[in-house]
C-alpha cells in the first residue's frame, strides 16, 4: 500500500519524501551521508520504504563486475516501482553513473537523473526539479576537484558510535586492474584543518570510533603539502576530544616509515590495526599489476610494521587469477600467507574490466580456475585465523559494543580493537554487570571461540 508521507509530516519546510540505497565501499558511504545531509537540510524527509516516496536515490558502485551487477539490480528494482506508480522518480549517482555516463540512460531511459561522483553537491537541485515536475538536464557530471570535497553536514547511516572519515579523494596509482582513477580522478587531499574539523563534529555527535579511509591513505598530503603528511594528521586526530578509537584503512605499501609507525604505536587512540591491500607477492605479478613494489621491500615493510607497532593486527587483500598467473605463483602466495600470518585476509577473483590495461594482457585465467585458487588461498588463511582466535582464549580484550542480540538477555555483539566493522571477526559478549549498551566499550575475558569469532564475558563496567 502506498503511503502519503506529505500528510504525515507537518513541517512547513517539508519538500518531499525519498528513500536512499547506498552501495559499495566506505568512501561511497561518506558520499551517501553527504547527500543525505544536504537533502535533510533542504527539507526532504528520508523514509525507509521507497513505496510511496517522491523519489529514490541509488548511490552505486562500479568497481568490479559483481558490484556493477548489484547496482544494476537495485536500479532495476526502483525502476519497477516507478513503473507501478509507487515512486515518482529514480536518481542514480556514484561510481557506476560516473563510469557509464550516457550509456546508462540509453539502456535504462526510465532513470530521471544521473549524477556523477563529483556531482553529489547538486543533489538538492536535482530533487527540487524532479519533485517540481520541471524539465532538467538529466546528466549531472562535474570534473574531479583539485581538493577533496568537504564532507560536513552529513546524515550518518553507520551506527552512531562509529563513522568513516575520508581524508582524500581519487588515486594517482595506475594499477593495471583498477578503474578507480577513471571514476574518481587523481588524488586530491583534503586540507588537514578540514579533516580535524570534521572529526571534531563527528565526535561531538557521539562517534567513538573514527575509521580513516581514502583510495590511498599513505599518499595523504603529497599533492597539497609537497610531502606525505599522514603522520602529522594522525597526531592531530589523536587530540580530538570524545574519540576513543581511530582505525586506519587502505594503506598503500609506500610512504610508510619509522616515524609513522611510532606515532601509531605511541598514540592513545590510534589502534594497532592496519588495512593494507597487497594484491599479490610474486614479483612478476606485481609488475604486471604495476604495483611499484616487489616482494623484498614488501616483506621489509611488514617486518617494520610488526617490529615498531606492538600487538599489530594487519588486514590485507589479494587477487587470484590475474592474467598470467600460474600455479607456481599461487604456490608462492599461499606460502607467503602461511608464513606471514595476517590477522585478516580477503581474496578476490580477478574481474575483467574492459577499460583497464589488464584487460589487454595475455594469459587470462578461466573463471573456474580463479575460483579454485581463491578457495585454496582462503583455506590457508582459515587455518591461520583459527590459530589466532585460539591464541586469544583467556585473554582480556577491549570490545566496542555494536548491538544487542535479539531475544537474548544481556548478550551483545561487538568487535575487538583488531576487528573493523563489516569485514572482520565478531565477539559475542555476555554482560553480567548489566552496564553494557550499544556504543559502549567494555573489558572482556575471552572464554570460547566460534570459528572466526570469539565469545567473551564482560569483566568490568562499560564506559
Amino acid at each position: 500500500m502506498s503511503v502519503n508521507y506529505k500528510e504525515q509530516i507537518s513541517s512547513p519546510d517539508f519538500k518531499g519524501s525519498y528513500a536512499f540505497i547506498s552501495l559499495g565501499c566506505p568512501k561511497n558511504t561518506v558520499d551517501s551521508e553527504r547527500m543525505l545531509g544536504l537533502l535533510k537540510l533542504d527539507g526532504y524527509q528520508l523514509v525507509a520504504d521507497p513505496v510511496g516516496s517522491d523519489f529514490v536515490v541509488v548511490n552505486t558502485c562500479g568497481f568490479i563486475e559483481a558490484a556493477r551487477q548489484e547496482s544494476f539490480k537495485a536500479i532495476d528494482e526502483m525502476i519497477e516501482l516507478k513503473k507501478k506508480g509507487e515512486t515518482r522518480g529514480v536518481i542514480v549517482s556514484g561510481c557506476l553513473a560516473e563510469r557509464q555516463k550516457e550509456e546508462m540512460l540509453v539502456e535504462r531511459p526510465e532513470i530521471d537523473s544521473l549524477i556523477g561522483v563529483f556531482g553529489r553537491e547538486e543533489i538538492t537541485r536535482i530533487a527540487d526539479r524532479l519533485v517540481g515536475d520541471l524539465q532538467e538536464q538529466r546528466l549531472v557530471f562535474q570534473p574531479a576537484p583539485i581538493r577533496a570535497l568537504p564532507d560536513e553536514d552529513r546524515l550518518q547511516i553507520t551506527p552512531g558510535h562509529f563513522a568513516y572519515l575520508k581524508i582524500s579523494e581519487g588515486c594517482d596509482r595506475l594499477c593495471t586492474f583498477c578503474a578507480i582513477p577513471k571514476m574518481r580522478g587523481k588524488h586530491a587531499s583534503k586540507p588537514m584543518e578540514q579533516i580535524v574539523k570534521e572529526a571534531e563534529s563527528l565526535a561531538a555527535n557521539g562517534v567513538r570510533e573514527l575509521i580513516i579511509v581514502a583510495q590511498d591513505t599513505t599518499y595523504y598530503g603529497l599533492d597539497l603539502y609537497g610531502k606525505p603528511r599522514l603522520t602529522e594528521l594522525l597526531q592531530q586526530l589523536n587530540q580530538v576530544e570524545g574519540l576513543d578509537w581511530i582505525r586506519l584503512m587502505y594503506f598503500y605499501p609506500m610512504y610508510i616509515d619509522e616515524g609513522l609507525c611510532d606515532v601509531i604505536a605511541g598514540s592513545e587512540k590510534i589502534l594497532p590495526y592496519i588495512d593494507m591491500p597487497l594484491q599479490h607477492i610474486n614479483d612478476d605479478m606485481l609488475r604486471r599489476m604495476s604495483r611499484r613494489v616487489n616482494r623484498e621491500n614488501t616483506e621489509k615493510l611488514i617486518s617494520l610494521l610488526y617490529d615498531r607497532i606492538p600487538n599489530l593486527v594487519m588486514r590485507t587483500t589479494f587477487i587470484s587469477g590475474f592474467p598470467g598467473e600460474t600455479e607456481q605463483h599461487v604456490d608462492e602466495l599461499a606460502d607467503f600467507i602461511q608464513k606471514t600470518r595476517f590477522g585478516h585476509v580477503g581474496v578476490f577473483t580477478y574481474s575483467h574490466e574492459p577499460d583497464t590495461p589488464a584487460a589487454k594482457l595475455p594469459g587470462h585465467v578461466p573463471e573456474d580456475v580463479k575460483q579454485q585458487r581463491r578457495d585454496r588461498l582462503m583455506a590457508v588463511q582459515q587455518n591461520v585465523v583459527f590459530d589466532r582466535v585460539e591464541s586469544l582464549l583467556n585473554t582480556q580484550q577491549s570490545v566496542m559494543i555494536d548491538q544487542p542480540i535479539e531475544n537474548e538477555e544481556n548478550v551483545w555483539l561487538g568487535r575487538t580493537t583488531g576487528d573493523a566493522p563489516d569485514v572482520d571477526g565478531l565477539i559475542f559478549v555476555t554482560d553480567p554487570t548489566g552496564s553494557v549498551k550499544t556504543g559502549s566499550i567494555v573489558e572482556c575475558e575471552v572464554v570460547a571461540t566460534q570459528d572466526y569469532d570469539l565469545v567473551a564475558v564482560a569483566t568490568s563496567g562499560a564506559y
